[in-house]
């Protein structure tokens, strides 16, 4: 089995925030990070580069050496999965449609952006949103996601931080 840590949005760093225990805790026993954009600073994919590798794309918040570093969409391959990674979304409006068409064959599309969590499923496609671990905005608390990887089957967990 493998364990994937999905984040987004952590918008680091800012003032005295950090990455929450908890979510320190999850990354550390992920296999892989998958960060879906608005790291901000290049110093914190370091930071998550310490607790497990990581995988990332641009946000239309990070700094511009980070930005130039990183793809703006990417599909990864973990264990006999397709994970499609993208920060914008796009309009609410047909989203879990335009996701998927953005990334035909994948299992798992991620995407961050809103800081609202989604985890369905669009025609047998996971449409998946971590929410943010650091700056909630209009999500009910802060949140990542955990994907169990076993054999053929992806397992989406929502874990929200107190």
């Amino acid at each position: 089995m493998t364990l994937v840590a999905v984040l987004a949005d952590t918008h680091l760093p800012r003032g005295k925030r950090r990455l929450p225990d908890e979510c320190v805790r999850r990354c550390e026993a992920a296999d892989l990070i998958v960060h879906a954009g608005d790291v901000v600073a290049r110093s914190v994919l370091e930071e998550l580069a310490r607790l497990a590798p990581v995988e990332a794309v641009y946000g239309n918040m990070d700094e511009p050496v980070l930005r130039d570093s990183l793809p703006q969409r990417q599909v990864l391959e973990v264990d006999d999965a397709r994970i499609g990674v993208v920060h914008i979304p796009g309009p609410r409006a047909r989203r879990e449609a335009r996701l998927v068409g953005w990334f035909p064959g994948c299992d798992a599309v991620v995407y961050g952006h809103t800081h609202v969590p989604q985890l369905e499923q669009h025609r047998g496609v996971w449409i998946l949103n971590p929410g943010s671990p650091t700056e909630r905005r209009r999500a009910p608390q802060h949140s990542l996601i955990v994907l169990d990887l076993a054999e053929t089957r992806l397992n989406a967990r929502l874990v929200t931080i107190t």
